[in-house]
């Protein structure tokens, strides 16, 4: 599986199907989606025009209930397993518990996804929710920027209580949270847990 975070919280995963989860800031015309998730309704997030870049006619959109009224080919909430093709994923409700700029009752979403035998969670804009501590996973994307998700110190204290085989941090070096929060979060999490810091000056913005 190629793994690509394509600068803030944009992932892509490449495999026998390529999958991209909150395409955002996207410059070249792509139109390699085989399946697009989307965690929220944040411009950040849920950016149209990074959609339709990365899109083809075959590509199928899986949006949370915020998005209800946008296109899409699956509408996802709360704790839920879902199958879309072959693919098959948990949804993870994705909200802060301190802040409000993500409330619960706006049902945003993470995802945990089955690939090729292992689990992918891309958890959306989220803090360490009781969900997201059942949670397990073979690669973890986890949000570490602070004032809109989790900071450095909270990420690593959840990761290193799920402990995945791998994290890799995200939403942090543009929007929210300096690019040299990677390598920190990094030198906090667990030695037996591997870390892969893919935001770096080149794709920060």
């Amino acid at each position: 599986m190629k793994i690509e975070v394509l600068g803030h919280a944009s992932v892509k995963l490449t495999g026998d199907k390529v999958i991209y989860v909150d395409p955002y800031n996207i410059k070249e015309e792509l139109h390699d989606a085989d399946y697009i998730f989307i965690t929220h309704d944040h411009y950040d997030h849920y950016d149209e025009k990074s959609i339709e870049k990365v899109r083809n006619n075959n590509t199928k959109i899986i949006v949370p209930l915020c998005l209800k009224d946008k296109e899409h080919n699956l509408l996802v909430d709360g704790y839920r397993y879902y199958e879309i093709d072959e693919i098959k994923f948990n949804s993870i409700p994705s909200y802060n518990i301190n802040k409000s700029f993500h409330p619960r009752e706006k049902y945003y979403i993470g995802y945990n996804i089955l690939l090729e035998n292992e689990y992918y969670y891309i958890m959306g804009d989220t803090d360490r929710t009781p969900e997201a501590e059942q949670v397990k996973a073979n690669y973890c994307f986890v949000p570490i920027g602070g004032t809109y998700t989790m900071n450095v110190d909270e990420a690593a204290d959840y990761i290193n209580y799920i402990h995945p085989d791998v994290a890799i941090p995200i939403h942090y070096g543009s929007i929210a949270g300096d690019i040299s929060m990677g390598e920190e979060f990094k030198n906090k999490v667990n030695d037996d847990i591997k870390v892969e810091v893919l935001i770096g000056e080149e794709n920060g913005d």
